[in-house]
């Protein structure tokens, strides 16, 4: 559409010269200056319809459903984080009850009778007991227990994250994988017009020989039939690039309708970057949070407390020995509390953090060990490559050569049609295999840079 416009403007500015009678010379600098930002627009919407690699893995990363678990992590731990400071907070307990008992406090029976005798009736606390409070408790000094739980938290969210990001990497990989795929149908689909061409120029050449009487039929026949053969393999090579294509824009999330075939990088010497390395980094500092916390569960805890309730008893159980009646009673103190008990566990504990910790670093050690061979592998084949791609342009000339004098001999009846397509299908290889080796030594470069993340 964009060639179809641009081609359009063109033809109105250089279709017959009548331009300089329509208008004014400056009218037509103006009306020359919107045309060629209407060409310039329309040429880089053209161009940029063209997807990069980057383009597309980015793509990805914002498409695939799981990117929506960054902010959901984020979120949870914000609020996991904000309970737990809430640990500052006054903490209030209300309480109800009611109890009945099977013996109380009493007077007496002598003084019992005794006050009796001088008119002051002593009847005792009642069994049947009911009080409705609130406890209110204050945490001054917590030994830094709850920085340390509110670090832990962090981490795993930070462990999380370092996870998901794994996950979301390899992403790339597929992208990668779908990407020169489709760099190489594309090859191998222009390839097959090339052959196209080259059969049709034979089939051409064939069909003036048989009327002169050169050629025989069958031979004309058999570059036709070899012609159709390869607009076969054109058809089943489009329908590859179509379903691959599909797929391609489904996981981007964008429409696919070409692709920048990427340069050639070296990415030897550069640093590994992968996120796995984040993720152990991740865990080591989990460990490290857990092993605070655990230090810090040790340390004695210093607050304040009030109690007040309304029922009976009170705290006067004389009074209340003498009257039933319900009352206010309240109480504030400060409280020094130490759990002695998790001195039971807190070796073994800290033994537990300890085996995070080595498990961690092992996994980073298999895991460089493992990248350091897939990095072996992936320049080898890099090596093979250009090794190959160094004799495939002489291979090229060396069978189009043949192939040419493979059509000028058919031409004086030295050979037979069946050599001429056999050396047009060589030579045709020969370029195939030379698109094949540039494709995958593109593939394995940028899977090395995968491999290292760089």
């Amino acid at each position: 559409m964009y060639k179809k416009d641009n081609f359009f403007l063109v033809w109105i500015v250089m279709g017959n010269g009548k331009m300089a009678n329509f208008a004014s010379s400056t009218n037509y600098a103006l009306i020359m200056n919107r045309i060629i930002i209407l060409l310039a627009a329309g040429l880089m919407a053209f161009v940029s319809q063209a997807q990069t690699l980057e383009q597309c893995q980015q793509a990805a990363e914002r498409n695939y459903p799981l990117i929506a678990q960054h902010d959901l992590i984020a979120r949870t731990t914000d609020l996991t984080v904000s309970n737990i400071e809430k640990g500052w907070l006054p903490q209030v307990t209300a309480t109800a009850q009611a109890t009945y008992q099977s013996a109380v406090t009493a007077w007496p029976d002598e003084m019992k009778g005794l006050m009796q005798q001088m008119g002051v009736d002593m009847k005792g606390l009642a069994r049947d007991q009911y009080r409705v409070g609130l406890d209110v408790q204050q945490t001054l000094y917590d030994g830094g227990a709850i920085r340390a739980q509110r670090q832990v938290a962090r981490e795993q969210g930070a462990v999380q994250q370092a996870q998901l990001d794994v996950t979301l990497y390899n992403v790339r990989q597929r992208v990668d994988d779908m990407f020169f795929g489709l760099l190489l149908l594309d090859d191998q689909m222009r390839l097959n017009t090339d052959l196209q061409e080259l059969l049709a120029a034979s089939e051409k050449k064939l069909a003036s020989m048989v009327k002169h009487g050169t050629a025989a039929q069958c031979d004309l026949n058999n570059v036709t039939a070899e012609r159709l053969n390869v607009v076969q393999q054109h058809t089943t090579l489009e329908s590859q690039y179509r379903v691959l294509q599909s797929m391609l824009a489904t996981f981007c999330g964008i429409e696919i309708t070409g692709l920048v075939k990427p340069a050639a990088i070296d990415a030897a010497g550069a640093d590994n970057n992968r996120p796995e390395l984040s993720l152990i980094d991740s865990q080591l500092r989990l460990a490290d949070a857990q092993d605070h916390a655990l230090n810090a569960a040790l340390l004695p805890r210093l607050g304040l407390f009030a109690q007040g309730y309304y029922g009976y008893p009170g705290y006067n159980m004389f009074k209340d020995m003498m009257s039933r009646d319900w009352s206010w009673n309240g109480m504030v103190g400060a409280r020094l509390t130490w759990n002695i008990g998790v001195l039971y566990t807190h070796r073994n504990d800290k033994a537990k953090v300890q085996l995070q910790r080595e498990t961690a670093q092992n996994q980073r050690e298999v895991f460089l060990f493992n990248n350091r061979l897939e990095q072996m592998q992936y320049r080898e084949a890099i090596e093979r490559y250009r090794s190959l791609m160094a004799q495939d342009e002489k291979i090229i000339t060396l069978r189009q050569q043949v192939r040419k004098a493979a059509e000028s001999k058919l031409s004086h009846g030295i050979i037979d049609v069946n050599d001429l397509v056999r050396e047009i299908n060589s030579e045709n290889a020969a370029r195939v295999q030379q698109s094949i080796h540039e494709i995958e030594m593109l593939k394995q470069m940028y899977d090395l840079k995968y491999t290292m993340n760089n």
